[in-house]
């Protein structure tokens, strides 16, 4: 009990870290001003261009990946599902922003990699797809979760299959003010491409 306990604050420590506040904010940008408020990987892509919101988004997936490797490697599959859950809670309401972060989807897809790669992959190729011919990031990341669930039952059997059904669930629910949006056909879109091309001209 102890020992989960202890991988549950190794991995809230880490998800807590609030990488997509903190490199905007060297660009001299508050990303909680910024687009759509939300402390996450997209919108520091809006924050600070290209590339440094790419290296947010990168770090957010590292956040979810490295305890759940550490904790798989040291511990097991459960322990690293626990670090992974905690790690994409702290993500999601980390204590140094005063509980209010992102939305978890980076750190989950790093969870992912350390967890069910081929998950990892199935979210990243569903979730491009869609972000670039939809141009809505949202429901591409929500497709692109419930994608990588399906990859978790299938390939990682049971508890990963779950597991990943609980991050999507959880990403519903902070998904919650996009999807009202989406049902009232107003949720932003993002051209991804076009704030590739920006970054690289200046």
């Amino acid at each position: 009990m102890i020992q989960m306990l202890l991988w549950g604050v190794i991995g809230y420590f880490f998800g807590s870290i609030p990488f997509s506040y903190i490199i905007p904010l060297l660009r001299g940008v508050d990303v909680r001003e910024v687009g759509s408020g939300n402390v996450g990987g997209t919108n520091a892509l809006r924050a600070a261009g290209f590339p440094w919101g790419v290296i947010a988004m990168f770090l957010d997936g590292a956040k979810g990946f490295i305890p759940s490797m550490i904790a798989l490697h040291y511990g097991g599959m459960v322990p690293s599902l626990i670090a992974a859950t905690a790690a994409v809670v702290g993500h999601d309401y980390p204590v140094w922003l005063g509980f209010k972060g992102g939305k978890g989807v980076g750190s989950t897809v790093g969870a992912y990699f350390a967890i069910c790669p081929l998950g990892g992959w199935g979210f990243l190729g569903s979730w491009l797809l869609f972000a670039l011919t939809t141009k809505i990031v949202s429901i591409s990341s929500l497709i692109g979760l419930s994608v990588a669930a399906v990859i978790g039952f299938v390939v990682g059997g049971p508890q990963v299959g779950s597991w990943g059904v609980v991050m999507l669930l959880l990403s519903i629910f902070q998904h919650r003010s996009n999807i009202s949006r989406l049902l009232r056909g107003t949720e932003r879109r993002t051209d991804l491409v076009a704030m590739v091309k920006r970054g690289v001209r200046r």
